[in-house]
């Protein structure tokens, strides 16, 4: 690639860069402004936050992220001295704030415990996200394109538009979250963008080698034996392409290890050979069921997530549903082969 294709693609378009400075008009040095991402936060919320905490900073702007569920352990890393996580202290961590900035998100219902406190706020709220708007919209100044790869993307595109510094941590953060969002490139929404804008960030100072470590290759024992429970579950129906798995409640502290453990599980039904759609149900207790979706080829997800109050990408989405594992997986299996068949 020549370096004029190059700079074409790092370069943001005329639409993109008009939404990052009426965006930025909201924010002014000394402001305290809390950044927030949705429950059970993924590495382009974790990313992107971190991203955003650093460069705004440059500014004189004081940011503290307040998340509806507590910091993955996996994103630790992406922490630091110049970083303030508060997402102990819940909704109260919204108080005496100038903005709140809402990323990977556009819908307030993801933010679980912090949405009643989110809809009561008078002070402006904002966004970042590469998603569909939800039902209810977070804010109505936002930095959205369902294009980008990552909100990270677009995180990268704020720096640039802005002219401020990608230093090795925020790379390091923007890194994380364009290479989780895009299943480490495999993903169809990695573009050539998303790999020119990687680059970038290795030029940076980010070691790819050191972020897979981190990342992926640190698995527990006891991930490893919830894996095998998960696949003890597997149905597959190859005559439509569906595939699903299921854990039961308690599962998380049968085998000693955190919910972010079971991030990418579903990727197991996915990975059969003729799926179309695969789930993966979660007992959470209490009358509530994680359901997770994945897909290959043409089907959209989202489109079903919907219906259930979830949301996400085309080819990966999820929902919180009500009701025993049971009840759930019945409901939406059958909804599932519905939806393959064109029902």
């Amino acid at each position: 690639m020549n370096a004029l294709a190059a700079d074409g693609l790092l370069s943001a378009s005329d639409v993109r860069q008009a939404a990052i400075h009426t965006w930025f008009a909201a924010f002014r040095p000394g402001m305290t402004v809390a950044l927030s991402t949705h429950i059970n936060a993924d590495g382009d919320g974790c990313g992107s936050e971190t991203a955003l905490a650093r460069l705004l900073a440059q500014r004189g702007i004081d940011c503290r992220i307040v998340n509806p569920t507590p910091w993955p352990s996996m994103f630790e890393f992406l922490l630091g001295p110049d970083v303030q996580e508060m997402s102990a202290m819940g909704a109260a961590g919204l108080d005496d704030i100038d903005a709140l900035v809402v990323l990977d998100i556009n819908d307030v219902r993801r933010l679980g415990q912090l949405a009643d406190k989110v809809r009561s706020l008078t002070v402006p709220v904002l966004v970042i996200d590469h998603h569909i708007a939800g039902d209810e919209p977070v804010g109505t100044t936002a930095v959205a394109d369902t294009k980008a790869c990552a909100t990270g993307e677009l995180v990268y595109d704020i720096a640039v538009t802005l002219g401020l510094e990608v230093t090795p941590a925020v790379a390091q953060s923007l890194y994380a979250a364009i290479l989780t969002d895009t299943g480490s490139f495999r993903f169809s929404n990695t573009s050539p963008r998303a790999h020119a804008i990687a680059a970038q960030l290795l030029v940076a100072g980010v070691n790819p080698e050191e972020m897979y470590r981190r990342i992926y290759a640190q698995v527990s024992v006891g991930r490893l034996q919830l894996l095998r429970e998960a696949l003890g579950s597997l149905q597959v129906e190859s005559d439509i392409g569906l595939s699903h798995i299921s854990v039961d409640a308690g599962v998380t502290d049968r085998f000693h290890v955190t919910s972010e453990e079971l991030d990418g599980i579903v990727e197991h039904p996915r990975s059969i050979t003729g799926t179309r759609l695969a789930l993966f149900f979660r007992d959470l207790g209490h009358d509530k069921v994680k359901v997770s979706f994945r897909s290959t080829g043409d089907v959209d997800v989202q489109q079903l997530a919907r219906r259930y109050g979830g949301g996400g990408h085309a080819k990966a989405s999820g929902a919180m549903i009500s009701g025993s594992l049971e009840e759930v997986r019945t409901r939406i299996v059958a909804d599932a082969r519905a939806y393959l068949r064109g029902e």
